[in-house]
């Protein structure tokens, strides 16, 4: 029987690769390096806006981070709205008391400082503003009518790439779930990517987020919907992310390693919105949704564990990816290339104190994730390798810590 729901999946995703090949392909304007950010806010003056609604998190606020893209918005002569409610995994409320607030000020548009969670929930502000209806109508895949607010992104993490992608993910907190937006009209108009806004990154999120962007990376490459395109984004991200990511987690101040996060978490952005992600965002979404788990913490612990379990389908495109970044020599096996580029996976997990396991993590839980996180990826996900309910299980026990 599963057989047979395989062959489904893979037309569905046949079928999606051509229904891409209509869709826009929006991106941002990018301003890249230190001070980028404050280019990026004289350069929405540029655009004739005159009230902007900075959408952050109250962090950002008190540690003054953001001081210096407000000075630059109030430069140009625009005033700036700060909302600082953002919290990690932001709800549809959350989302529609910031949408209160940009309707009661009139902004004419949107700005997100901060890391995928103020991205994310910018996102369907500016598109639920400029539709006029409610955040929640937009789940789902190219459901807006009108473009979105004009949008622009200042991440201060190197991970989500929400900055460059057409998706969003918003929390439901009724259903314990994580809802996609997706759609290329939620993509910023430009962005900065600016590693002085990620200096004082705390090392913790530095490994998550890191990890984050590397999942995104190698996801695309091992997809179905890879293209030469899509796979030159994949291949320089890995190769900046596992060069980079261990250097920023020990010298946070090293503005060359992070600046080359910021890159690579953007190359990664670049490869998974068109080649789109799998199994270890499938399973890592239902953590965050059901425990809270931050969404890179999530993705960092399953990473290897997906990639252990689809290896025998995948080792050619794993064996390019270790070449890539120098982790073997060409005249070795594709098996022993794959193996040890899972191996540098696991290692950098363990350098930076990212578990194997997941410690919020129930056994009781484990068929209510299976179901959603295979529902999840068999309808959305291009996969590489299918995997049915009794391995999705095994896998999830793999990450039991008791």
């Amino acid at each position: 029987m599963f057989s047979v729901q395989v062959v489904f999946f893979k037309l569905l995703m046949l079928v999606m690769k051509v229904v891409l090949k209509f869709i826009p392909d929006a991106r941002p304007t990018v301003f890249s390096g230190e001070g980028s950010a404050v280019k990026l806010a004289q350069t929405i003056g540029h655009f004739g806006h005159k009230k902007v609604l900075v959408v952050t998190d109250a962090m950002l606020v008190k540690l003054g981070v953001i001081d210096p893209v407000i000075e630059g918005l109030k430069a140009r002569g625009i005033e700036p709205v700060i909302y600082d409610g953002i919290q990690p995994d932001p709800t549809f409320s959350v989302v529609e008391e910031g949408l209160k607030r940009l309707r009661s000020e009139g902004c004419d548009s949107v700005l997100a400082i901060g890391g995928g969670s103020s991205m994310d929930a910018a996102k369907v502000m500016a598109l639920a503003a400029s539709n006029q209806r409610p955040p929640q109508d937009f789940e789902g895949k190219f459901v807006a009518k009108k473009p979105a607010l004009p949008l622009f992104a200042i991440p201060t993490t190197a991970g989500t790439g929400s900055e460059v992608t057409a998706a969003a993910v918003i929390s439901d907190t009724e259903e314990n779930a994580k809802k996609l937006v997706m759609d290329p009209k939620i993509v910023p108009l430009a962005a900065a990517l600016d590693p002085t806004l990620m200096a004082g990154l705390p090392p913790q999120i530095t490994a998550a987020t890191g990890m984050d962007a590397l999942t995104h990376a190698i996801e695309a490459y091992i997809s179905r919907l890879a293209t030469d395109e899509t796979d030159a984004y994949a291949r320089a991200a890995t190769r900046m992310i596992i060069n980079n990511l261990e250097t920023a987690y020990e010298d946070g101040g090293n503005m060359a390693a992070r600046e080359a996060m910021a890159l690579g978490s953007f190359y990664a952005g670049m490869a998974f919105t068109r080649a789109f992600v799998g199994y270890v965002h499938a399973i890592a979404h239902q953590f965050g949704g059901l425990y809270h788990t931050p969404h890179g913490l999530a993705n960092a612990v399953v990473l290897p564990h997906v990639l252990e379990y689809s290896k025998d389908h995948i080792n050619s495109r794993l064996a390019d990816l270790a070449l890539e970044c120098e982790l073997g020599q060409p005249g070795e096996s594709e098996s022993q290339l794959a193996q040890k580029f899972i191996d540098k996976v696991w290692a950098m997990n363990q350098a930076m104190g990212i578990p194997r396991t997941l410690d919020a993590l129930k056994r009781e839980d484990i068929p209510t994730i299976t179901k959603a996180a295979l529902f999840e990826a068999h309808f959305t996900y291009p996969v590489p390798k299918y995997m049915d309910k009794q391995q999705c299980q095994t896998l999830l026990n793999n990450l039991l810590t008791a």
